[in-house]
Parts: C-alpha cells; structure tokens; sequence
C-alpha cells in the first residue's frame, strides 16, 4: 500500500454534500487532474450545517490552477453534448446475464448452477 501525504494539497471545492463532491473529484480526474475528497461530516447524525458538514475536494499544489480554471469553465451546451454523444458511436450491447453477474461482484467467474446430486439420482430411476 503506497503511503500518499495530502497535507500540501489545496482545496478547489467546499461543500455540504459528498455527491456534489465526488462529481467534482471525477470531473477532475477525467482531466488528468489527481483530486481527493476530504470529508469532515457527521454521518452519524446527517449534519449538514456548519464545521461538521464540510466536505473539500483536494488537488495537488502545482495542478490547483488547472483544477479552479476547469471548475470555472463554461459547462457544455446542449448541442456540444449532442455531438459527443453521436461521436461515441453505438453503445454497446447488453451483457449477459453471466458477465453483468461479474461486473456487478468484482469476480472473475460466477456459475449459475449448484451441483446438488440431482445427476445421481436421474441415473439411479432409470
């Protein structure tokens, strides 16, 4: 396990919610921007106001620009999203039920059958 110090990085984001800040975080590394999210809420009793609520989004010293001048960009117009989307091409086809099974558990192979002797006792009937 790599030990990584944040204690230098500079926060671009503060916010009462960790969804808006793991948004941000992900925009962030799509951009080839490291980012971390520092939470400092309350989870226990879903606080939402004040010190206890806080939750920043971090990015290392030399990329705090980059990431505030992202942040501050323009968003995507209607059409620009469009066009990306059209650029993609076909979106792939549906998994399987096997390979959904897969992704879904992080496993390598899933099997859908039990052996539960049922071949044995077909064989002895005949």
């Amino acid at each position: 396990m790599s030990s990584r110090s944040y204690e230098d990085w500079i926060v671009v984001l503060k916010t009462g919610t960790d969804y808006e800040a793991d948004l941000v975080r992900d925009r962030l590394d799509d951009a080839d921007i490291p980012a971390v999210v520092l939470t400092q809420r309350d989870h226990a009793f879903n606080l939402n106001v004040g010190d206890l609520a806080e939750v920043n989004v971090l990015v290392p010293p030399d990329r705090a620009e980059d990431a505030i001048a992202l942040l501050q960009s323009e968003p995507f117009t209607d059409e620009e999203l469009e066009q990306a989307a059209l650029a993609a091409g076909k979106t792939p086809d549906k998994h399987t039920r096997s390979v959904e099974a897969m992704l879904d558990s992080g496993l390598e192979e899933i099997r859908f059958t039990m052996d539960d002797g049922d071949d044995e006792e077909t064989e002895e009937s005949d």
